[in-house]
């Protein structure tokens, strides 16, 4: 299988708890570099990042989708062949990384999903909002464009061509569920794998954690799914 230049990014907000492990266990993965695009914390995220041998990148305003584009931005000088979009919460296991890149190194896919669903979860990493809305999504893409999904997991690669491609704009809540279904409305090459699921190590989900966040963030995935129909 063919090597690729592969950058990690992460978005996080007051993981410092969580950083120091997590960045530990991405050390000696293939990786060129691993991104933290610090998300407005009030803590001490970025200082640990660096110390973790981290590239930090500052986002102050809040929002999921637009970490991740300050963080392609940063990255867009240097762009590597692939990047890996994971949690910085000690939630995605770095141990499935081999199996998430398999099929880009094999250019069998542009874009590849770390399925929890297909995958190990840990007991309760998973709510049972989380649960149905990755079924209700997948089931709404497969429908519309016949591309079937079973996850909407945070834990995924791309080829940065494919990035280009996808136009990604979406700020907050609706940024995976957008790469996914731009993807299967633009026919691009889509492959899912199992991934294992852990419960975080500390601290509190920004989204499933709070009865808010998951209205929010499930109203947000069906408004996604209709403007990409209609795009």
């Amino acid at each position: 299988m063919k090597d690729l230049v592969c950058d990690a990014l992460m978005p996080a907000l007051n993981e410092a708890e969580c950083l120091p492990a997590v960045l530990a266990s991405l050390r000696d993965r293939g990786l060129r570099a691993v991104w933290v695009v610090d998300n407005g914390s009030t803590d001490e995220t970025a200082k640990v990042a660096r110390e973790g041998g981290a590239q930090v990148v500052v986002c102050p305003q809040r929002g999921y989708g637009r970490a991740c584009l300050k963080g392609l931005e940063a990255l867009s000088h240097s762009p590597p062949e692939v990047v890996v979009f994971l949690d910085a919460d000690g939630s995605d296991d770095p141990d499935d990384l081999t199996a998430l890149l398999a099929p880009l190194k094999r250019g069998e896919a542009d874009l590849v999903i770390g399925s929890r669903a297909l995958g190990r979860a840990e007991v309760g990493a998973l709510t049972p909002v989380q649960r149905f809305g990755n079924a209700l999504a997948g089931g709404l893409i497969g429908a519309i464009w016949g591309m079937h999904f079973t996850d909407l997991g945070p834990f995924r690669a791309v080829r940065w061509s494919t990035l280009q491609t996808l136009s990604m704009r979406d700020p907050d809540f609706g940024w995976t569920v957008e790469m996914q279904a731009r993807a299967a409305r633009l026919g691009l090459r889509v492959v899912e794998v199992p991934v294992a699921y852990r419960r975080r190590r500390a601290g509190q989900s920004k989204i499933a954690g709070t009865l808010k966040g998951s209205v929010k963030a499930g109203a947000k995935i069906l408004w996604t799914i209709a403007r990409e129909r209609f795009a």
